[in-house]
């Protein structure tokens, strides 16, 4: 675990992706690592970029601490997504409507019910069917880095 990180995922961040999560951060803006991807292969990327709060898929786990295969609550996928940040920011005693701008970046249509919730979605890296709805409903597309699709 500790040596992907440090060999494949360190290297592959990006400077314009530190500078984004950076200028939010400078902003005061309240910050969430929001993915559908598991919780232990997440957690260390949101711990690099200083990351707090990280909305993933939690794995369940037997009382050895080992993994059961199984998915421990509401997945971060989806619709998911949405339920799971409403459930963050209650916690926090806030609700959506309390932020007079939310931005959300994604990089696939599986994130539209988060990426409609925001005020300033952002297709980023996006998927070819995530670019073209972006661009007819007039999001933004951000490309921090450039890839193979």
């Amino acid at each position: 675990h500790a040596r992907f990180m440090r060999e494949v995922i360190v290297p592959a961040i990006q400077p314009q992706a530190r500078a984004l999560v950076e200028h939010h951060r400078a902003q005061g803006n309240l910050l969430a690592l929001v993915t559908s991807t598991n919780d232990f292969v997440v957690a260390p990327i949101a711990a690099a970029f200083a990351i707090e709060t990280l909305i993933a898929t939690r794995l369940e786990r037997d009382a050895a601490g080992a993994f059961t295969g199984r998915i421990d609550g509401t997945p971060a996928f989806r619709e998911g997504k949405v339920a799971r940040v409403g459930q963050w920011l209650a916690g926090r005693g806030a609700g959506w409507g309390d932020f007079d701008r939310i931005s959300v970046y994604s990089d696939s249509p599986n994130d539209l019910p988060l990426l409609e919730r925001a005020t300033d979605p952002v297709a980023t890296n996006p998927s070819p069917e995530l670019e073209a709805l972006a661009r007819q409903r007039g999001w933004r597309v951000l490309r921090l880095f450039e890839s193979s699709r």
